[in-house]
């Protein structure tokens, strides 16, 4: 009986390390960047939800990828699928990626009427 639950034990220590996630690494969480721009997709998916966002620069219209937390956490923080639609107008603000796609990582959204989306985040305390 021992041998069997010590040998439960490591199997299950083996496929613990075995679920992974991928490093932060390729965003630069020192700068961050804001972008105003049209929803083109919402993606409500595990393991993150995405905003393709089409944002006009000077030389057309440049399509980003922002990446977010699972729909579990932000659903905790006040969203919901529906909290954004395709044609709205959304400012992002986002630590982008190091290699200068455009890409980034969310840290927060306004809608275009200032609005916040999601859950505000709390005052920072004096």
């Amino acid at each position: 009986m021992w041998r069997s639950l010590t040998s439960g034990l490591a199997l299950l220590l083996i496929a613990r390390s075995g679920e992974a996630h991928h490093s932060g690494a390729m965003f630069d969480a020192q700068q961050s960047i804001t972008l105003n721009g049209t929803v083109r997709l919402f993606q409500w998916t595990n393991p993150h939800c995405w905003i393709q966002l089409l944002v006009p620069s000077q030389t057309g219209t440049t399509e980003w990828s922002i990446e977010m937390g699972s729909n579990a956490q932000l659903y905790r923080n006040g969203w919901r699928s529906n909290t954004l639609n395709p044609g709205q107008k959304i400012i992002v603000i986002i630590h982008p990626v190091r290699d200068g796609t455009a890409a980034g990582l969310f840290v927060s959204a306004t809608a275009a009427d200032g609005s916040f989306l999601g859950r505000a985040p709390a005052p920072a305390s004096p």
